[in-house]
């Protein structure tokens, strides 16, 4: 009897929760359909995220690698997507914080600003500017100003409710504001 694989309509938590558990036992098989079935929904998510499709492709690729070396210790609960994607959110977050880190040279800050080709002194000016906010406060003005993710995003990736990031970058745009005029 041939196994075929589930249709979309078919996907349910129960089928999941059988792949997680055969992939535990290292049935690879079960890794290959697991991927199959749910290789959209990650790749969507960690896209939804990430905002970038190489980097997204990246992060649903270690997603199923880490699925399997952790297929062990997953414990049935009734909703394997939510332990999937909460693996996909986490690697989401590392990369988002390993693109940061590479990012914090005044270059690379630079250039994500989109100055290429002002001066030195207005590079300088944003650089210090941008310098002028708190680490959290500048996450939040870049992911939003300048990388455009939206404020519900940005609370999902710092871990804060909403209302705070949507205070904090209200807050941050406005010391922003009375730091330019000071310097002006």
């Amino acid at each position: 009897m041939a196994i075929l694989k589930p249709t979309h309509k078919e996907l349910d938590s129960k089928t999941i929760d059988r792949l997680l558990q055969r992939l535990a036992k290292n049935n690879t098989n079960a890794l290959e359909e697991l991927y199959s079935i749910c290789s959209g929904s990650v790749y969507a998510y960690a896209l939804s995220l990430i905002k970038n499709p190489d980097e997204a492709k990246d992060v649903m690729h270690d997603a199923f690698l880490s699925i399997y070396n952790n297929a062990n210790t997953y414990n049935s609960v009734g909703k394997p997507m939510a332990w999937i994607l909460t693996i996909t959110k986490n690697l989401c977050f590392m990369r988002i914080r390993e693109m940061k880190k590479l990012s914090n040279d005044s270059d690379d800050l630079i250039n994500l600003c989109h100055v290429t080709d002002g001066s030195t002194e207005d590079k300088i000016l944003i650089e210090s500017v941008l310098n002028y906010l708190d680490e959290q406060d500048r996450q939040i003005v870049v992911l939003h100003a300048v990388s455009g993710f939206k404020h519900r995003e940005i609370a999902s990736f710092l871990g804060l409710p909403l209302s705070t990031v949507l205070s904090k970058y209200s807050r941050a745009i406005a010391k922003l504001k009375n730091h330019l005029k000071e310097i002006n």
